[in-house]
Formats: structure tokens, C-alpha cells, sequence
């Protein structure tokens, strides 16, 4: 497996991942793309961070920590989006945000559908810190609205514009997805919990460990 500090890759050049040492001088000129950790700017927001326990697809944990990163105006955003959803008794679940490039790849050595998982030679935007797994809960009891599917389920109803499901799911769906939309997301195709910050372009790919954000 390749390093965890961006040093050497199997599916990239390493100049195209920005490790710790070029990262920590790249926020130093541009400190308003840092990463930042979601829970401290939006503390009531609810995490369930699949990949640091063992209840997700790889049946694996994946990471060290359950916590959640983003680009500061990613965050931003999406504290934007929870005034919004607040406002109606709702409030937002994190799967994932930011995820090491080195995770990656790992995540591709497991499940090398690329329909659902990202393909290295490319780069995920979760590696850009630009990009959100989530849901919507009930702010009264906590629980998940119906959704069509579970977090990082494989099926054809997972898909953003799968109808052949029930109103109150379609209606949760497009729910999250308007207020999404109007803050400056788009979710992806396959997935719709995956939604890709608006901009993610002109952030690079990035291999920071948690630990050291």
C-alpha cells in the first residue's frame, strides 16, 4: 500500500497529492482553505462516521478517529444549510467529509466499482475536502427521515433520481436535496447522500492525516 504522507502512489503521481508539508504551506498563503474540523463550527450537528467503526462497506474501520473535516467554506455552507433545516425541526447527520487520498485507494482495492467508489488515478472531492456524505434527521428524536436507501448502499435505488420508490422517500430525498442545492452543493448521480461543493476544482487533492489537522 502506498504511504500515507504522499510520497508514493500506485495510481498517481505523487505530485499531484499535496501531503502535510506542502499543505501546511499552502493554507499558510491561503488560510480561508484550510481545513477545519465541521463539529466546532456547527456544534449541534449530529456525526455517525461509518469509516471509523467497522459498519460500512469494507466491513473495516478505515479511520482512526470519528470526526469529520472540511474546506472552511465548505463548512461554512453547510452551517447555512443547518440554520435552514433548524428552522423546521431538522437538523443534518455526517457520514463523511475530507478522506486521506491514501484511504482512497484503499477504499478502491475493496470495491473497485467506480460507480460508487472513486477511482484513484483521479481523486475523490471528499479528497479535496469538498465534499459531504449526509442525511436528515428529526431534531426531537434524533432518528433518520426515510431515505431510499442506507448510507453507501450499492443498489439502483441509491441513484439521485430513482422514482420507483415510496412518496414520503422521494419527498425526504428532494427535501435534502433543494436545501443543499441553494447553499452551494450538487449531489452526485449514484449517490444521494454524496454532495460535491460547487468550486471543488481549485482544491487539490490532499493526504493529511487526521491526527495532524
Amino acid at each position: 500500500m502506498s504511504s500515507a504522507f504522499g510520497q508514493h502512489y500506485k495510481y498517481i503521481d505523487s505530485s499531484k497529492v499535496m501531503g502535510p508539508t506542502k499543505y501546511a504551506a499552502d493554507i499558510k498563503r491561503n488560510p480561508e482553505t484550510r481545513l477545519v474540523e465541521i463539529k466546532k463550527y456547527i456544534p449541534g450537528i449530529a456525526l455517525d462516521i461509518r469509516y471509523a467503526t467497522t459498519n460500512n462497506f469494507t466491513h473495516h474501520r478505515m479511520y482512526p478517529q470519528a470526526r469529520a473535516f472540511a474546506r472552511l467554506p465548505v463548512v461554512l455552507a453547510l452551517k447555512d444549510v443547518q440554520d435552514e433545516l433548524k428552522a423546521k425541526g431538522l437538523g443534518l447527520k455526517i457520514y463523511d467529509g475530507y478522506r486521506p487520498y491514501s484511504i482512497t485507494e484503499k477504499f478502491y482495492e475493496i470495491a473497485a466499482d467506480t460507480n460508487f467508489v472513486a477511482d484513484p488515478r483521479k481523486g475523490s472531492k471528499h479528497n479535496r475536502g469538498c465534499a459531504i456524505d449526509l442525511s436528515v434527521i428529526d431534531l426531537k428524536t434524533g432518528k433518520e427521515l426515510d431515505m431510499p436507501t442506507g448510507f453507501d448502499s450499492f443498489s439502483r435505488k441509491a441513484a439521485a433520481n430513482y422514482t420507483d420508490l415510496t412518496p414520503l422517500q422521494i419527498a425526504n430525498r428532494e427535501l435534502l436535496k433543494g436545501v443543499m442545492q441553494a447553499h452551494g452543493f450538487k449531489v452526485i448521480a449514484t449517490e444521494w447522500w454524496h454532495y460535491d461543493f460547487i468550486g471543488w476544482a481549485k482544491y487539490p487533492l490532499l493526504d493529511i492525516p487526521f491526527a495532524t489537522i
